[in-house]
């Protein structure tokens, strides 16, 4: 283990980005947690409010994200000061993903359904900087043997035509089976192969002369969501608290 840590995270300068990743999940969790027991009123965490303004996490997550960026830059990929900067920019990241939909409504729709975007939305960036992580840029080692070369090309170009079947899911209006094929493979073949949901880029463009198919994309629409949106809901609210009804 730590060889291949050594070879693979080390020796190319991932190891800031392994810490950013840990350190952006991490951040992400304990902040749901928090957030969760401050709107059940337990514990001992309150919102922020000096002179009666709700101060949002996403104004620290910005301040450490600044800073962890420019430090970052100023140190290049190795030494401890790049470790830290890595850190601080994974918590700054994890603080204003967190709070992705009030950036992108302007509101604060933390407990609405809204709001339920930026749990996807941090964990598709926890799920694309894996894939760097693990493959997705193994550039920076030095004297590959051939088989690790070999190795590196497959996983490269396999994670390629994967992050392709991926974004044709995502045209088809299936979001969230596009997030979860950009790492399982099969999932984002199914969704690419599978008919269009109404409305979706797809649909619009190649569904407008074929009345069937959109009959056809309108009734697996209507199925999927009265089989699948009861067990959506009650994942999402595990993970991201139920929202205000």
């Amino acid at each position: 283990m730590g060889h291949w840590l050594a070879r693979n995270i080390v020796e190319p300068g991932k190891l800031p980005l392994l810490l950013a990743l840990a350190a952006f999940v991490l951040t992400f969790l304990v902040t749901r947690v928090i957030t969760r027991l401050i709107r059940a009123g337990r514990g001992p965490f309150r919102n922020i409010r000096p002179g009666g303004m709700h101060v949002h996490h996403v104004v620290p997550g910005v301040v450490l994200m600044v800073v962890g960026g420019f430090g970052a830059v100023a140190e290049g990929r190795h030494g401890f000061g790049a470790s830290v900067a890595a850190v601080l920019f994974g918590m700054g990241a994890g603080l204003v993903l967190d709070e992705f939909a009030l950036v992108l409504h302007m509101d604060d729709v933390y407990w609405t359904e809204q709001g339920r975007k930026s749990v996807e939305i941090v964990v598709l960036t926890a799920a694309l900087v894996g894939l760097v992580l693990c493959g997705f840029a193994p550039f920076g080692v030095n004297e590959l043997t051939p088989d690790e070369l070999q190795n590196r090309t497959i996983v490269v170009t396999n994670t390629l035509a994967n992050f392709l079947l991926a974004l044709f899911a995502l045209a088809k209006g299936k979001p969230r089976l596009a997030l979860i094929g950009a790492v399982v493979p099969l999932v984002a073949i199914v969704a690419a192969v599978r008919l269009a949901r109404p409305g979706s880029p797809w649909a619009r463009r190649f569904y407008r002369r074929r009345p069937r198919a959109r009959r056809r994309a309108r009734l697996r629409a209507y199925r999927h969501d009265a089989r699948w949106s009861a067990v959506r809901r009650r994942i999402h609210d595990l993970v991201a608290g139920a929202p205000d009804r």
